[in-house]
């Protein structure tokens, strides 16, 4: 299991309570900005750090990247 900062475990939460755990559910970091009260900023650097630890994925989009859960 990989250890995770206090706000990582915040942002895996939010992210299962928005219902983002597989690639049709992509929330963007607004979203999750949102739902944490967090700035946007911080999320985004917790959604990249997320992303290396293979905990969360990210997706390219047009607009905005979409990330989601992976299974453990």
């Amino acid at each position: 299991m990989v250890e995770l900062s206090p706000i990582e475990q915040m942002v895996v939460k939010a992210m299962q309570e928005l219902g983002a755990s597989k690639d049709t559910a992509l929330k963007t970091a607004d979203d999750i900005a949102k739902k944490t009260n967090r700035p946007k900023g911080l999320v985004t650097n917790t959604l990249v750090s997320l992303s290396q630890k293979g905990v969360a994925k990210r997706v390219a989009r047009e607009k905005s990247a979409g990330y989601y859960l992976m299974q453990r």
